[in-house]
This record gives C-alpha cells, structure tokens and sequence, in this order.
C-alpha cells in the first residue's frame, strides 16, 4: 500500500505522472495503438508482460491512469476495464472457480446481483445475499468454501452506509477476500484500503470520467490480486481502450473539486426534500434523520453526489416528477457534473425481481438523483417545480 504523499486536489491532478521529468508533453499522450513494434525476438519476449507489446494487455496510456488510481486509493496497483460490470465479472472469474461460494449484501447495483445471482451459478459459484446492515448474518452466511465477500457503500439507491473496518475483519478472520464497490464514495470521500478492504471497484464511467462520455471500469488493491486479475483480463480482452483512458486522465484531475461540489449541492438538495410535504422519505448518508449518520460521519469525508427520495404518492406521481423537472436530465448514469433523474426500478434495478427489490426498500415511489455541479439553488427550485405535479396526499391516503 502506498501512501499519501499530496492532499487530494493536488493528488487528483498530479498522480501518476513522473513529478521529476521535464520537456516532456503535459497532458499525458494517447497511445492510439493496437501494437508495437520490436527491433528482434528477444526484445519481443521481453514486452510480452509490459504495456508496450499489445493494447489488450496493457498500454502506456492507461499505465498512468491505472498509476493514478492507485495512488488516489492508497493501494499497491490498479487496472482500469471496458466498463463497470467487466470489472466485476473479469475480478470474480479471476478469483473464484467451480464450488465456490460468495457472500454478497443485498443491497448491490442490479447487474452485479444479476450476475451473482443468475451467471455465477452456471460456473458452480454459489452466491448468499445477506442483508447489508446486518453484520451478524453476513458471518452466519459463511461456508468452509466461502472465498468472496462482496459489499457497496454507499448503496444503490438507498444510500445505505456499510462499516467497511467490520466487514474486512470479518474477510480476514475467515481468511476471505474482501471487495467493496465504491463508486458512489469515491476515494475523495472513502478509501476502503485504509479500513482494511482488499480490492475496491468503481465504475469509472461515473465520478472518475465524470462528464458522460466514456463507459469504464476500476478495480484496485493488493498487488498479489490485481496481477491474478490483470491475467483474467488479457484472456477475455475487456481492456480499455486508450483514448477512453486519456479522457479518464481528464476527468481525475478534476474528480476532488467536483466531488467538494457535488457533496455541497447534494446535502442541500436533501435538507429541502427533507422538509418537502409532498416527499415520504430521503435517503441520503449526511442528513440528520438518516440512521447511519455517526457511521458515515467517521468513515466520509463527504455524503456524495446521490440521494433517493420517495414521493408521498404512487408509482405514477413518481414518473410525473422526473418527467416534469428540466435541469434534471432523465438518463441513466451518475457522478458527472449535469444532474440527472432516473425511476430505480425502471432502470438499474429493473433486471431484478420485485421481490428481491421489494428486500432492497427500492420501491416505485423511488427517485434517483444525481445531483451534478450547477448552482444549488437553480436544482432546488427545479425540484420545487417537478413536486408540484404530486397529487395532493389527501388523494392517495391509502398508499402505504
């Protein structure tokens, strides 16, 4: 592990650039490449294991976004993917084999429960879903060939917050690998390594590209697992390509100063819906009322850019509000600087049951915001707008 040597704003734009080289370019190049060329054999020999020999195994590129990431993680290496659910399929294929066991929270983004839950078992890896705050049963949940346990935090969408320092001693004295996707915390708020966590994910395309324009996956930690990981993904060749890296480079170099701003117009947003006649509930890690606020206080140094609320109305008045709001995009995705609006269950958790999403407390009343960088008050008073279509509660004081 290594550690941190600039405070985050400073490591955002300088990691992984060689600090004590000089005439070279600035902005790191994009090796736009497929392969390279060797003076002989030998040498050839020699590239095979480098970034310098084929783009599926590796590229200068993406050496130095990788480099970043680790740094800005505290960890001894990194490995960036084709996208998000590469990262978490490419990792589990590489660590676990036919009669392994996982035990995974319930309260984890729709296509990696799908995975677990309906692709692993074709591989003879059986996969637990315990529930997220319960830590007790995530032990009881252990097996003699439980080899994985797989958590997020803060959750999608209800933002729930996972003790990662009693989840990674759970992991070590069971001698399990532990693994957190981190995405909505990001390492400005949280880094799970310093709680003890073995390999953190996070969907790139998200807070680390941050503007909606590339699709990308990380997976980070202990070296002796990134290098078992980084074989897995050379075999099944969900490498990023190198300009999507370059554009990750841009994107980190502004990932501390937006993140401080999407903690500041998030909390905000929250402490008005909060008092909203028309909202039920807010979930959101930095608000008074959220249960896990003493925990989050301690392991985040922010609550971050998402929150979910629910209308006090139907499934119905919940797709009339994120259709009526104008500054909230309706659109998939998170963590770039535009605010977008999305129904849970009709987009990440439409792949999972009503049942299990029912367990999750993701109901159709359910709205998603990612709250991006404009000016607070500008959302606040979008919202205002969007809530007005609500019918009045009187109408469906029958909804529970």
């Amino acid at each position: 592990m290594t550690s941190r040597k600039h405070h985050f704003e400073t490591q955002s734009v300088r990691a992984g650039s060689d600090l004590s080289k000089k005439n070279g370019p600035l902005a790191t190049p994009i090796y736009q490449t497929s392969t390279f060329e060797v003076t002989d054999n030998d040498e050839q020999l020699r590239a095979t294991h480098t970034d310098r020999f084929y783009t599926r195994y590796g590229n200068p590129t993406n050496t130095v976004a990788e480099k970043a990431i680790a740094e800005l993680e505290s960890v001894d290496a990194g490995l960036v993917f084709s996208s998000g659910m590469s990262a978490i399929t490419a990792t589990a294929l590489a660590l676990l084999k036919a009669g392994d066991h996982v035990v995974a929270q319930r309260d984890i983004y729709g296509g990696a429960t799908k995975f677990f839950s309906s692709v692993l078992p074709r591989f003879g890896v059986e996969t637990t879903f315990v529930n997220t705050i319960d830590y007790d049963q995530h032990t009881r949940a252990i097996r003699p060939n439980t080899k994985l346990i797989y958590v997020e935090s803060p959750t999608n969408p209800t933002l729930r917050v996972v003790d990662l320092h009693r989840i990674a001693g759970i992991a070590r004295k069971h001698n399990l690998i532990s693994m957190v996707d981190s995405t909505f915390a990001t390492p400005i708020n949280t880094r799970p390594a310093e709680f003890g966590i073995d390999l953190v994910m996070h969907s790139g395309t998200k807070y680390f590209a941050g503007h909606g324009d590339l699709i990308c996956g990380i997976v980070c930690g202990r070296q002796d697992l990134i290098d078992q990981i980084h074989e897995a993904r050379t075999t099944f060749g969900c490498n990023m390509d190198p300009h999507g890296a370059f554009l990750l480079l841009r994107g980190i170099k502004t990932l501390a100063v937006r993140v401080q701003r999407h903690n500041q117009n998030t909390l905000r947003v929250a402490e008005f819906l909060s008092q909203h006649p028309k909202v039920r509930a807010v979930n959101y890690p930095f608000l008074n009322s959220h249960p896990q606020r003493a925990l989050a206080i301690q392991q985040m140094h922010g609550g971050g850019g998402v929150l979910s609320f629910e209308v006090d109305g139907t499934g119905e008045d919940a797709r009339r509000v994120a259709e009526s709001l104008s500054l909230f995009t309706l659109a998939p995705s998170l963590g770039g600087v535009d605010s977008l609006v999305t129904i849970p269950v009709l987009t990440s958790h439409a792949m999972i049951s009503a049942e299990h999403r029912q367990k999750m407390g993701v109901t159709d009343q359910l709205i998603r915001l990612s709250v991006g960088i404009e000016n607070a008050d500008d959302l606040i008073a979008d919202l205002e707008r969007g809530l007005a279509v609500v019918s009045p509660v009187r109408e469906h004081a029958h909804v529970s």
